[in-house]
């Protein structure tokens, strides 16, 4: 049990001394891109590095399983420079036993990323996105899905326009039992116009039999109007209302279930937040996976020469195993595979690789 807690910490302090390399590397390629996207308007350097604070956590959870890979090739190379490893085994303690620890590690580090981190790091850059809006355009996100349906709002010549729909079309351009509430620059409601559609197009949204009140009149429903078709103006476009929808990353683990309720009864198709959910739930199994490619190819001492290329080797598994769960992530998003496969694929891949090699090279 000593031995697993000395294994257990080396491996831990050899992940912290990355990881930090790695947070001071992301914050400043992060705040010199955001000094050059915002380099024609008023945001300061302090600015830009708020906000590449604010994206380091999603951008690190997403290289972790290369943090982990990284940091299990420092320590059993460590291990073995000492000649640590000849002396485990030599007082009859296999291989495989040596990697209780840190797979035990790798699987806590990956459970507290889901559990923990993964809702900082979808608050933390939603709160980034808001703040690069602002900077960029003047307001905040004009979309937004509740339980009550779809949200959207635009600026007119008049103050602001609120739109409400029971559901919509899979990119929001087409909403269907429509509420559109227009207030003035004094945050007065003047008018309401109540649609069974309502179809964005360039520059204006088509209203499709529906009712119009004047809110300023003495008796609005006396002086209401149908309508059978009304065009009125729209700042919206459909580059807006996409770029709108709330990233998978900038959603909380534990929401992310409530919120592919609310899409799919919007009217949604949100099969990216399904496969994100699943990548997310087995991320501790590639962690896992990333500490015994890293050990099946650098268990070995020394003497034995040829570091170099195993350490290649294991470079070379390990991204190749990253980017397929990309490329998995990609054709589960598509539609291609189902969503369990794309998700469960390249962690098990990883570990049943890794277990062959260990298998072949520490028992012939």
């Amino acid at each position: 049990m000593t031995l697993h807690f000395y294994v257990a910490r080396k491996f831990i302090v050899a992940f912290l001394l990355i990881f930090a390399v790695f947070l001071g590397i992301v914050l400043l390629i992060d705040m010199m891109e955001q000094i050059r996207k915002f380099s024609g308007t008023d945001v300061t350097v302090r600015q830009a590095l708020n906000l590449a604070l604010l994206n380091a956590p999603s951008t690190l959870l997403r290289v972790l399983p290369l943090l982990t890979l990284l940091a299990t090739l420092s320590l059993f190379l460590g291990l073995a420079r000492t000649s640590e490893l000849v002396v485990t085994r030599a007082a009859g303690r296999s291989a495989l036993r040596s990697l209780i620890a840190p797979a035990s590690v790798a699987l806590m580090l990956g459970v507290f990323a889901v559990a923990i981190w993964n809702p900082l790091a979808a608050a933390t850059s939603k709160r980034a996105k808001e703040l690069s809006n602002r900077y960029s355009q003047g307001s905040e996100n004009v979309l937004s899905v509740s339980a009550e349906g779809l949200w959207l709002r635009q600026a007119n010549e008049f103050g602001t326009s609120v739109i409400h729909a029971k559901s919509t079309n899979l990119d929001g351009t087409e909403l269907y039992d429509a509420t559109f509430l227009d207030i003035d620059l004094d945050g007065r409601f003047f008018s309401r116009r109540n649609a069974q559609s309502a179809v964005l197009g360039d520059g204006y949204w088509i209203l499709n039999n529906g009712k119009e009140w004047r809110l300023t009149d003495p008796n609005p429903e006396v002086s209401a109007k149908t309508f059978t078709s009304l065009e009125i103006a729209s700042s919206l476009t459909h580059e807006e209302i996409r770029e709108s929808f709330d990233a998978p990353s900038s959603v909380p683990i534990w929401e992310l279930p409530g919120f592919i309720r609310r899409l799919e009864t919007a009217g949604f198709a949100p099969l990216a937040h399904k496969v994100w959910f699943w990548m997310e739930i087995s991320s501790p199994a590639l962690l896992v996976a990333m500490v015994l490619i890293g050990a099946g190819f650098t268990m070995r001492h020394t003497r034995f020469g040829g570091i170099g290329i195993m350490i290649l080797f294991a470079l070379s598994m390990g991204f190749g195993i990253f980017f397929l769960r990309n490329f998995a992530q990609v054709l589960g998003t598509n539609g291609q595979i189902p969503v369990l496969l794309a998700a469960w694929s390249p962690p098990l891949a990883g570990v049943l690789m890794s277990l062959g090699l260990l298998f072949h090279t520490e028992d012939g």
